[in-house]
């Protein structure tokens, strides 16, 4: 999935010339902390929420400050990987596209993002979860997938958690299907040490309460 395949054109871009509480107004309605600055096409700038309460520019033009943000922006070739890290790292609530010219496209949303790797993860399709502690040294994903398919089962997506300071990692498979006990007594079988199993009705009501707590914060 490439960022030009998630960019949203009907999220208007403020001018250097609109006023801070303009800007503000428009934030409000789209439900996001940012707005793009463009002038004739061309990308200026990112303006925060922030930036116009820390300045005091409410009555400004926006052009006549110096914005927070150095130019954040994806070209519409990249990976939502590299969109998702960008917007994490500078935790943005979009992130501007631009095409192979420099010419502006438009924005995407962090709620965008959330919505397509949800969709991706296959969260909302049927299927059990199991979580596994593993040493990064015994990774291998190849002895997984064996295990997972030799019960007639399949691996749907695939997560992993690590921690820098740590030897270890947590591998957590959805599976598309609901008896995963075969599954557990194999991965058992191999010593793996699994950490967490759900099946179907807690799986759904707990992705679903974090989807839906995700999606009220992004509202605010």
């Amino acid at each position: 999935m490439l960022a030009k395949d998630l960019t949203d054109d009907t999220i208007l871009p403020a001018k250097t010339s609109d006023t801070g509480t303009l800007a503000l107004a428009w934030m409000d309605e789209y439900k996001v902390n940012h707005l793009p600055i463009v002038n004739n096409g061309n990308y200026v700038g990112l303006i925060s929420e922030e930036d116009i309460y820390t300045s005091n520019i409410f009555e400004e033009a926006l052009g006549n400050h110096k914005l927070s943000l150095n130019m954040p922006y994806v070209s519409e070739n990249q990976h939502i990987f590299e969109v998702l890290k960008l917007a994490t790292n500078l935790k943005l609530s979009l992130i501007p596209v631009l095409d192979l010219k420099n010419n502006y496209l438009g924005v995407i949303t962090l709620r965008k993002i959330i919505d397509e790797l949800t969709a991706t993860a296959s969260v909302n399709t049927p299927g059990g979860i199991i979580a596994l502690e593993i040493n990064a040294n015994d990774y291998s994903l190849s002895e997984i997938a064996q295990i997972v398919e030799s019960n007639d089962t399949k691996i749907l997506s695939l997560l992993i958690t690590s921690d820098a300071e740590s030897t270890r990692m947590n591998v957590s498979l959805k599976l598309n299907r609901m008896d995963i006990a075969p599954v557990l007594q194999t991965f058992n079988r191999y010593n793996y040490n699994v950490k967490v199993i759900l099946v179907e009705d807690e799986v759904n009501d707990d992705m679903q309460e974090r989807y839906d707590s995700l999606m009220k914060y992004l509202s605010i």
